[in-house]
């Protein structure tokens, strides 16, 4: 088994749709950055990468890329998982919490974990998606969004190790 965690943070501006895990919220700002900004998507990416030792988001997708400016996350998402499964390991179950003051996340919760679910080739019970503030007295959570992802991979072949 190999544990991963990852995070993430994404300043809120107008003018953009907000995107966590792969669904729309109605919202009057949105997060900046070079893709859609997901910031929790991100940080599960990050978490996936790590524990597989395949490095971070940053190296993988540099802001400096054309390719993947504007790019949704879950297809990103689809390349890291893609990565993860090429070298034999499965998720074992995924801990998103994102951190938001505003926009109230918990409606969306079940969409977005089974939006996740679908693109980790997981059943929806090995993930989970939850969502707290920090009672207005964090800069993350009024002036942006963060996001803590923690898996665990399990093995789907496993190799014979040296004692």
């Amino acid at each position: 088994m190999r544990i991963g965690h990852g995070y993430d943070v994404h300043r809120l501006v107008p003018g953009r749709p907000l995107v966590l895990c792969g669904v729309e919220i109605p919202y009057d700002k949105g997060l900046e950055g070079h893709s859609d900004a997901d910031a929790a998507t991100h940080a599960l990416m990050d978490a996936l990468l790590g524990a597989a030792a395949l490095g971070d988001i940053g190296k993988l997708f540099p802001d400096t890329d054309e390719r993947t400016l504007g790019i949704g996350s879950l297809k990103l998402l689809d390349e890291v998982v893609a990565r993860v499964r090429g070298k034999g390991y499965a998720l074992g179950n995924a801990d998103i919490t994102v951190v938001a003051q505003a926009p109230k996340l918990s409606k969306y919760t079940e969409a977005m974990r089974r939006t996740l679910a679908a693109h980790l080739f997981a059943d929806v019970g090995r993930v989970n998606v939850k969502a707290t503030t920090e009672e207005g007295l964090g800069q993350v959570s009024t002036q942006g969004i963060a996001a803590h992802a923690v898996v665990l991979l399990e093995e789907t072949h496993p190799r014979v190790r040296a004692l």
